[in-house]
């Protein structure tokens, strides 16, 4: 593959520009050249050379791959409306999300993925602004009770209550992603918006009880998931996830 690396005028560019806005993210020149090759090696196809999501796979792959042109993220540590820390891009890397085109990119070494998230960086004017950057929020660990079958049954219970006033307009009322809203729902980027079958093990978030958790804290940026930090309580969303736990298939 014929990879056309930045001219040095464009690079120079950015980091002029960066550092007269005296703004958070500053490129590394090294990094920035050394994550483009990376990325069109490995991102291209779906991502675009514009990482506009329109890459040459984009329209058969469903979802459709992330335009990181709008800084927008959905799975994260930090709060809602907030950039993702270098260790969040991370992991979505490594790990990849399950249920899409997006794979593990476990074959990668530490030095590329620390370079591509340095040039996807490079995409979007929000990383240079510092009011988009946070830190990670602290959630709290499971309680107790969780591992406790008639504790949790009466958690559930409650949690069922609160999930039918608050979740069952977008994931319906068997939270199998089938609520009443779901036609009318769309993503920043103008695509249908599907809710996900909350019965379903391993969700793209995590199928952890505290992965669960840190989406209803943190929501999905760039669709109709919302933060539930404010709205909830703490103990209304560890209800909530007890309730989704009774509803798993296996």
């Amino acid at each position: 593959m014929t990879v056309a690396f930045p001219s040095v005028c464009l690079v120079l560019g950015l980091l002029t520009r960066a550092c007269l806005a005296a703004e958070p993210w500053t490129p590394n020149f090294d990094l920035y050249v050394q994550g483009q090759y990376v990325f069109e090696r490995n991102c291209i196809v779906c991502h675009g050379p514009r990482g506009d999501g329109r890459g040459e796979m984009a329209d058969k792959v469903e979802p459709r791959p992330r335009s990181f042109r709008e800084g927008m993220f959905k799975f994260r540590s930090t709060p809602f409306g907030k950039l993702p820390t270098d260790d969040d891009l991370r992991h979505t890397i490594r790990h990849g999300l399950s249920g899409t085109a997006m794979g593990m990119f476990v074959q990668l070494p530490d030095s590329d993925v620390t370079a591509v998230i340095e040039y996807v960086k490079s995409f979007s004017r929000r990383w240079r602004k510092a009011e988009n950057y946070a830190e990670p929020l602290q959630l709290p660990a499971p309680p107790d009770w969780l591992g406790d079958s008639q504790e949790r049954a009466a958690h559930a219970a409650r949690g069922r209550t609160i999930f039918q006033a608050t979740c069952s307009a977008c994931h319906g009322t068997n939270a199998d992603g089938q609520g009443p809203a779901v036609p009318t729902l769309k993503d920043i980027w103008n695509f249908p918006a599907k809710p996900s079958d909350l019965r379903q093990p391993h969700p793209r978030c995590g199928d952890r009880p505290e992965d669960l958790y840190r989406v209803l804290a943190t929501g999905l940026n760039g669709t109709p998931m919302v933060s539930f930090e404010a709205p909830l309580s703490s103990e209304q969303r560890w209800d909530i996830i007890a309730w989704i736990l009774t509803l798993r298939l296996r």
